[in-house]
């Protein structure tokens, strides 16, 4: 029986192309997630189990991609962790924050059952969706989850009183961090139990300490979290967006695939992750807001990386943005699928 290009390809298996998927392909441009978002907020169609698998599954019906992606949020592990989050228009917001917060250890009171409505939701998934499609789970990495947590807000991005913390108080970031990693490990694993072909680690701001500290003080809690999936027998994805230069040191981490973001080249990053690692990336997702004749050119670009490496799952460099026509998505998505890619 032959199986689908995203699971073969993400075991190493050589397809006859790429597969192709998005990160945050789940709502933001289909037409008809927006025509959902007039009638429910996001936190209710996540929490909703037939709803978030309407929403995960729609890029699949719509798009063509290779792999459904579980609509969710990195921001449920510190929402299970006693913290109160509301989804505002400006971004997510914790009516507490840790920096504020005398003893943060103490005020964490993790209850894993607030987890249960997304185990629920991808058992609606695993009912509903094509027999052929992969789900691919995930959840937040360490030090992205907790500088949310800490900061309360994302404030362009930036976490300064986090950064700050993890320099001057290591042994209390540490705690945090083996607190968020112990819940963030069953988590993962219960959406192993539910059925996900393969899963996801996402600390989209791992760029905002050197890579040296990184390596230090976050990578043993990412260690912990992949080793944990990947002795169920399902491969995992590890996307560091802006390590740079620090993506050598995860040479020897034994990842199935790393996330590459559209900062470097994805020649440069599989020459520091070496042959038996594969890629994931890494179109820059703003050129998809340009005309489709400048769109194609960019993909052709990746036609002599992708013809000879077989390790390689098509993705952007980060989630596709609000801006970015529905129908360019399709061309992309269309123009993988039809492109000779010369593996002879």
């Amino acid at each position: 029986m032959m199986t689908d290009v995203f699971t073969d390809t993400i075991k190493g298996i050589k397809r006859e192309r790429p597969p192709v998927w998005f990160m945050r392909q789940a709502g933001r441009v289909i037409p008809e997630y927006l025509k959902l978002r007039e009638k429910y907020s996001f936190h209710q169609l996540m929490r909703t189990p037939e709803l978030a698998a309407e929403v995960t599954l729609q890029p699949v019906r719509l798009l063509g991609v290779d792999a459904a992606i579980l609509f969710s949020d990195i921001l449920v592990i510190p929402e299970a962790m006693g913290m109160k989050l509301a989804f505002t228009d400006k971004g997510p917001r914790f009516d507490t924050a840790l920096k504020d917060v005398k003893d943060p250890l103490s005020f964490l009171d993790a209850n894993p059952e607030k987890l249960n409505h997304i185990y629920d939701a991808i058992d609606a998934i695993m009912a509903t969706r094509p027999a052929s499609t992969p789900l691919i789970g995930f959840c937040g990495a360490p030090l992205t989850t907790l500088f949310y947590m800490v900061q309360g807000i994302s404030s362009n991005h930036q976490f300064p009183d986090a950064v700050e913390m993890m320099y001057r108080d290591k042994e209390t970031t540490n705690k945090l961090f083996e607190a968020v990693t112990d819940l963030s490990i069953e988590y993962a694993l219960k959406q192993v139990k539910h059925g996900i072909s393969a899963f996801q680690l996402f600390d989209t701001h791992a760029g905002l300490v050197p890579y040296p500290l990184y390596h230090e003080m976050v990578m043993p809690h990412v260690r912990r979290i992949l080793r944990a999936v990947q002795e169920t027998g399902t491969p995992v994805i590890f996307f560091p967006k802006g390590l740079g230069a620090g993506m050598r040191l995860l040479k020897d981490e034994k990842i199935d695939f790393v996330g590459v973001d559209w900062q470097m080249s994805i020649e440069d990053a599989k020459a520091m992750l070496g042959p038996q690692t594969g890629v994931q990336g890494n179109l820059d997702p703003r050129i998809l807001t340009s005309d489709l004749k400048t769109i194609q050119r960019e993909l052709e670009k990746f036609l002599p990386f992708g013809s000879k490496e077989h390790k390689w799952i098509f993705n952007l460099g980060h989630g596709v943005l609000p801006n970015i026509p529905f129908g360019h998505l399709k061309f992309v998505v269309d123009w993988i699928k039809s492109t000779d890619w010369n593996r002879n």
